[in-house]
């Protein structure tokens, strides 16, 4: 529970507007006089057992100097103490369940009478689930044709490519030529070159530029080539788009590509559970139509959402909210650490752009978990034990630890509810999507 102040007194009342979040509640509370002095005579009390003020010894400290001298300390203390436990009792007495931490304002303290405060809060909306049963997606056929099949097998045939150098004859094309180079804007005679020790250039490639293709064929090691690159406004490399490069080549060696057949020797290089060819293409199109199958449930499930989010509407909590946007946040930043951005780079983000672009995904995401946990309710779905365990033992193995460190570090973060939630909303999707079709 947080508050705006714990002072004393706060005697200033806002005028209260006209409530934009239709979700929030507020309630005033007051706790009794005898309570509150109580309360106030324990911890003086309490204080004067261990306070060590300057002329008196430990534990003989007079009440009436622990008042004094502690009253701002003993005061915050007090409101830590009774606040909580009487905002509980207030809001279940109203029916009211808190969603958000309170914000407490208003606060009223003073010897011999009650403790008074308004806090201000959240709820859960009421949600509908209008026709959750008669909502329909696509259940599209999944299949995988034999030119998808050898593009898979023609990509490992390229992985497992060697090259053999060549020395009796100039560059060809299809042969790669591994080079060095400078390259200079000619725009800018002043800027400092690009300097690259050595890459490999496909000639004729695909990728590979015209100019280097025209220049270096009919090229052996040890030559040199000076050529000019003019790039296109709308050359995909932006560092280039739209200038004219000089272009000083060195010829290091040439190179064959060869690539295997797919024989026996190819098959065991793999080391599958396949031993012939046509096991490993039967191989190939078993996963291949495992991926395409789970890309179009995936797809699926997300338009599913999608239309239970359009056929109910109602009010969002913005605490949830703000939460959902933490974790796509935190979730962003990890990826890129993981990318290789440097800290300091980090710190230079503008955080208040990312956290407001990211508010229309995280409201679409807690809208989507309320309707789903309600579905969950009126279909009676819940997860077992052994779900639960199921799941901690695969973090376990992730993080490298055991299951019962997991499930403490989950239970002391509060963690174990949410993943609870997770498995039963995607249990609950599971089954709208089966009955979809």
């Amino acid at each position: 529970m947080t508050t705006e102040t714990t002072n004393t007194e706060v005697n200033a009342t806002p005028e209260v507007a006209a409530p934009v979040n239709p979700l929030l509640r507020t309630v005033a509370v007051e706790i009794p006089s005898n309570v509150v002095d109580q309360e106030r005579n324990n911890l003086v009390q309490r204080y004067a057992k261990v306070a060590r003020v300057p002329g008196f010894r430990v534990g003989k400290v007079p009440a009436g100097v622990i008042r004094t001298r502690f009253s701002q300390d003993i005061n915050e203390e007090l409101v830590r103490n009774l606040v909580p436990k009487y905002f509980r009792e207030e809001t279940q007495k109203q029916n009211l369940a808190p969603i958000s931490q309170p914000q407490v304002t208003d606060l009223h303290l003073h010897d011999g009478e009650p403790l008074k405060f308004t806090a201000e809060f959240e709820i859960l909306p009421e949600i509908p689930t209008a026709g959750y049963e008669n909502v329909k997606v696509e259940h599209p056929a999944v299949s995988v044709t034999d030119e998808d099949i050898e593009e898979t097998v023609n990509g490992l045939r390229e992985q497992r490519s060697s090259y053999d150098p060549i020395e009796d004859r100039a560059a060809e094309i299809g042969d790669f030529v591994q080079i060095s180079f400078e390259g200079k804007d000619k725009a800018d005679p002043e800027a400092k070159p690009v300097e690259v020790p050595s890459i490999m250039v496909e000639l004729g490639g695909k990728n590979t530029v015209a100019e280097f293709t025209e220049h270096l064929t009919g090229t052996k090691a040890g030559d040199e080539k000076t050529f000019d690159v003019t790039y296109a406004d709308d050359y995909g490399d932006q560092r280039l788009a739209g200038k004219a490069v000089e272009y000083h080549v060195t010829v290091k060696s040439l190179k064959k590509k060869i690539v295997p057949e797919v024989d026996e020797a190819f098959i065991s290089e793999l080391g599958g559970d396949f031993k012939t060819p046509e096991e490993l293409r039967a191989t190939i199109r078993k996963g291949m139509e495992h991926e395409k199958k789970h890309q179009a449930e995936h797809e699926g499930k997300d338009k599913l959402v999608d239309e239970l989010v359009k056929l109910n509407d109602f009010p969002v909590p913005q605490a949830m909210v703000e939460s959902q946007i933490e974790i796509r946040l935190e979730r962003g930043l990890r990826a890129l650490v993981q990318q290789g951005m440097r800290t300091e780079d980090m710190r230079k983000m503008d955080f208040a752009r990312l956290r407001e672009g990211q508010r229309e995904a995280a409201t679409r995401e807690v809208k989507a978990s309320l309707l789903l946990e309600k579905i969950a309710d009126a279909e009676k779905i819940e997860v077992s034990d052994e779900e639960m365990d199921n799941e901690i033992a695969a973090l376990a193995r992730q993080s490298q630890q055991t299951p019962e460190a997991v499930r403490t570090r989950l239970t002391q973060d509060g963690s174990l509810d949410r993943i609870r939630t997770r498995i039963r909303n995607e249990k609950t999707l599971d089954l709208l999507y089966s009955r979809s079709a």
